[in-house]
């Protein structure tokens, strides 16, 4: 069945922040290294960030309807993650359609397909990830569904869970760890000053983390030639 679900649970907006901040890789890192999206998501600029609770959408390959719907149940705040039912590289989105979207307050999206009009969005200053850049056209004929599980480049998303992006890439964090894994966010970052601190006043990285006994354990030698 087709379905648009209008009201969605979203995360603790503090925790979103946090995660936001961090960016994917500590993320990444803090929540066990989970829920990254294919390396080939990419951001259309350099400077790209965003983090909001999902808007899921599931549209049929080469076209875009189901976008345009996603619109009218979109929150100020939120991030559009849009999939499709077979691989597909066609441009879907493009500086229109980001006009919509910033205009009810959509930080960003996230598409794996093909986008264009990539100048416009770019002076537009509108964050977006996808699979390919491509100025082939799309339609508006074919039923699918809005705020509804997906997979997406590969990461299981559920409407209303924390997407964060950046140049490293995309991540999901499920909305129930959202504070949780903030906090851990936070932690790793911590730990990471401290480790920095220690490599630029000499130390090695193999007695910072213990790895001696672990090149002895695998039987690596030392030799002088």
């Amino acid at each position: 069945m087709h379905k648009i679900v209008q009201k969605i649970s979203r995360p603790d907006p503090e925790a979103v922040k946090i995660l936001g901040e961090l960016g994917v890789a500590t993320v990444h890192e803090a929540q066990g290294r989970t829920g990254l999206m294919k390396p080939y998501m990419r951001p259309i600029y350099p400077s790209a960030k965003v983090a909001g609770p999902a808007v899921t959408v599931l549209c049929q390959s080469g076209d875009n309807l189901m976008i345009h719907a996603a619109v009218a149940v979109c929150q100020p705040g939120d991030v559009l993650v849009v999939t499709t039912g077979s691989d597909s590289t066609d441009g879907m989105f493009g500086d229109l359609l980001a006009t919509s979207l910033m205009a009810h307050g959509v930080l960003g999206l996230i598409i794996d397909a093909g986008v264009r009009d990539v100048s416009e969005l770019t002076a537009m200053d509108f964050p977006v990830w996808s699979r390919a850049i491509s100025a082939q056209g799309t339609v508006k004929a074919t039923p699918g569904s809005v705020n509804v599980p997906i997979v997406c480049a590969g990461a299981g998303i559920k409407p209303g869970d924390v997407i964060v992006g950046d140049m490293d890439g995309v991540v999901v964090v499920p909305r129930e760890r959202a504070a949780e894994v903030a906090k851990a966010s936070q932690a790793r970052v911590a730990k990471e000053e401290k480790n920095r601190h220690s490599l630029r006043s000499g130390e090695l990285g193999l007695d910072m983390y213990g790895l001696r006994n672990k090149l002895k354990e695998l039987g690596v030698e030392w030799v002088d030639e």
